[in-house]
């Protein structure tokens, strides 16, 4: 078991990194309309009123602080999405509980996480013969001061098993627990590339729409291909 005192904080600097979600989910608008947590609350006050799906939208707000959603920057709902819509089934570093906001080296490897992830859980769909499902890509600039860094662990670290996220979880919820700001670790999908997994979204910038990809579904993932650039 990892204990995180063995994991040095990263000194700051700045990142770009990049991220891959379903088209499905669009932006909040609530959360890019707002400068500060001031305005959001008389906003969301206001809006709740005449928009029953307004708290299905930006979900469960009692799951991050106020003070730790980065109001006023680019693509805030990018950000804040994950941690009010968290995956009950968990990831790699959550159970479920909380959310991650996690980001990758380069597109590539946000392609070859996703499409593991995507692969995994369209193969338990009976009968579904063939389908294509739309992504954005995003370009996300963070700080990486105080995250953990966990590309001092060797890669063959039970933290890094391809199925079992047990030990990952167990650190996830010691870094969750200890307010660390994350980990940066190794890509379990991508040989020699490097990931974020972030547990909050206070330092993160902007993230900004850059592409569309397509991944088509035909009893495998048997292509990825981009759909369209914006940048």
């Amino acid at each position: 078991m990892v204990n995180i005192e063995q994991l040095p904080a990263l000194p700051s600097k700045k990142i770009k990194s990049y991220r891959l979600i379903n088209s499905k989910f669009p932006p909040i608008s609530l959360f890019d309309d707002v400068a500060d947590a001031n305005e959001f609350n008389s906003l969301y006050a206001l809006q709740t009123l005449t928009n029953p799906r307004l708290k299905n939208e930006v979900g469960d707000l009692q799951l991050i602080p106020r003070t730790e959603i980065p109001f006023g920057i680019p693509g805030c709902s990018y950000a804040t999405a994950p941690f009010t819509h968290v995956n009950p089934d968990g990831s790699r570093f959550s159970n479920g509980a909380f959310g991650i906001l996690y980001l990758a080296d380069s597109m590539e490897t946000a392609i070859a996480e996703v499409k593991h992830h995507q692969h995994a859980y369209w193969s338990r769909v009976p009968e579904l013969n063939y389908e294509r499902f739309v992504f954005r890509g995003l370009i996300c600039h963070f700080d990486e001061v105080d995250i953990l860094d966990g590309l001092t662990l060797s890669s063959t670290n039970p933290i890094y098993s391809p199925t079992d996220y047990s030990e990952a979880r167990v650190l996830g919820h010691a870094i969750k627990h200890n307010k660390s700001m994350g980990i940066r670790y190794h890509s379990v999908r991508r040989q020699s590339a490097i990931c974020w997994a972030l547990m909050t979204p206070s330092h993160v910038t902007s993230i900004q729409q850059a592409t569309h990809y397509e991944m088509v579904w035909n009893g495998s993932i048997t292509g990825v291909n981009k759909l369209s650039s914006t940048l």
